[in-house]
C-alpha cells in the first residue's frame, strides 16, 4: 500500500472487509450481532481519528451490501489539439475527467461513453484502456475499496456544456490546467493520458 495512507486507515479498511464478510457468510444470529459490533467499534476508531461522526461513518459502512469488493469508477479522456477535457464538479467545484460509478449491467466502454455525454455533452467512443489504477492509493479517506479505469476516447460530436453533475465542461492545456478535484482525477492520470497521446503503441499502466 502506500506509504502515505495511514496505518490506522488501512488497519480500519481490513476491519471492515473481515466485517462485512462475516455479515455476508454468518447464519448464526449470535455471530451477526458480533460482526454489527465490530462494524460500530470501527466506526469509533476512525471517528477518533478523523473529523467524521460515527453515524456519517456507518452510513459509508453501508453504502455496500453483502461481501465487500472494489467499486469500479471510469474515466474518459478526451484530447483534442492537444487539450484535454475536463468537467467542473458541483460537489466541490473542482475538475476532473468526466466519468462516475460503473452502473451494473453496463459494458464498461459503454459506461464511459455515456458519462462523458451526460456530463459534458460530448459524444465519444472508447477505443482504448490507458490505465487501472488502484484509488485507495490515493482516495485515502474512502472506507470502501475502489479500482479507477481511465479509457482514452475519440470525440465524435457534440459542443461542452454543463449537465446535472457538473458546473462546467471545457478543454484545457496540460500547462495551464484548473484545480483538480484529486480524488477522480490527478497530475499522475493526465500524464499518463498525454503519454498514450504522443505514444499510441504505449501499453496500458496499471497498479
Amino acid at each position: 500500500m502506500n506509504d502515505q495512507i495511514p496505518k490506522w486507515l488501512n488497519w480500519t479498511r481490513e476491519i471492515y472487509s473481515l466485517a462485512k464478510a462475516g455479515l455476508a457468510y454468518t447464519k448464526n444470529e449470535f455471530d451477526l450481532e458480533r460482526y454489527r459490533h465490530l462494524l460500530e467499534i470501527n466506526a469509533e476508531m476512525i471517528a477518533s481519528q478523523s473529523s467524521l461522526q460515527k453515524e456519517t461513518i456507518m452510513e459509508s459502512f453501508s453504502m455496500q451490501a453483502g461481501y465487500a469488493t472494489p467499486k469500479i469508477d471510469v474515466r474518459g479522456a478526451v484530447v483534442r489539439d492537444g487539450r484535454i477535457l475536463l468537467v467542473q464538479e458541483k460537489s466541490d467545484f473542482k475538475w476532473a475527467m468526466p466519468g462516475g460509478w460503473a452502473d451494473i449491467g453496463d459494458a464498461p466502454s459503454a459506461m464511459v461513453e455515456r458519462e462523458v455525454w451526460e456530463e459534458s455533452g460530448l459524444k465519444v467512443k472508447a477505443e482504448k484502456v490507458i490505465a487501472v489504477y488502484d484509488a485507495n492509493r490515493f482516495q485515502t479517506l474512502e472506507f470502501y475499496h475502489s479500482y479507477k479505469i481511465i479509457f482514452l476516447c475519440k470525440y465524435l460530436s457534440g459542443e461542452t456544456r454543463p449537465s446535472i453533475e457538473t458546473l462546467d465542461a471545457d478543454f484545457f492545456n496540460p500547462d495551464n490546467l484548473p484545480p483538480l478535484s484529486l480524488s477522480r482525477t490527478n497530475g499522475r492520470m493526465l500524464e499518463e493520458v498525454l503519454a498514450h497521446i504522443e505514444d499510441p503503441r504505449r501499453l496500458t499502466a496499471f497498479d
